[in-house]
């Protein structure tokens, strides 16, 4: 009954002309109409945040324990779940690239940022592999805006020996065909300093 009721207030948010086409009169079909994308909640946001977060922990140490290969199969991984490249280009402005490269709107761009070792990306060193180990996210603020949400705030890194980074860093969200959020935006620099 609850996803009834689900589908039901899903579908009265969609403008009339997304609707189904009512069924033609002497048929026994009923057409009902589902939101494809339901709104994104700042729960959803959070949680997000802190797969990326978590993630870019675990390409980190999987690194150190298990050495390049690992790490390697771990950020395609995250890429592949997290990022939207499979819906399109994303916008990835990482914080430590410089022109001709600075955005990584493919998704090979981004694996050479996370972990080094492509040779068309050659000042990539894997910004993944810096030997992170925790992370906390502030956000400034979240906007909402039905079905895609944006976030702006601080994440602050700390690596193994206790070193503090803090990134100026926004996301932007959309769901996939699935429902599932996916970065679309990520843009990460550090803080101005006069």
């Amino acid at each position: 009954m609850k996803s009834f009721r689900l589908k039901m207030a899903a579908a009265a948010l969609l403008p009339l002309s997304l609707m189904a086409a009512p069924a033609v009169a002497g048929t026994q079909t009923v057409h009902a109409a589902t939101a494809p994308y339901a709104p994104i909640t700042l729960a959803e946001v959070e949680a997000a945040q802190k797969a990326w977060g978590d993630a870019l922990v675990a390409i980190s140490t999987e690194y150190d324990r298990k050495g390049y290969a690992a790490a390697k199969r771990l950020a395609e991984t995250v890429l592949d779940t997290a990022y939207g490249y499979n819906m399109g280009p994303v916008l990835f402005k990482p914080t430590l690239t410089v022109a001709p490269q600075t955005f990584r709107t493919q998704r090979d761009g981004a694996l050479a940022y996370f972990v080094g070792g492509d040779k068309s990306y050659p000042k990539d060193t894997g910004f993944a592999l810096k030997g992170w180990r925790s992370y906390k996210i502030e956000n400034a603020s979240v906007l909402i805006t039905g079905n895609s949400a944006t976030s702006m705030g601080n994440v602050m890194l700390t690596d193994a020996k206790g070193n503090v980074t803090t990134v100026d860093k926004t996301w932007g969200y959309v769901r996939d065909g699935e429902g599932k959020l996916r970065i679309v935006l990520h843009h990460s620099s550090l803080p101005h300093k006069d």
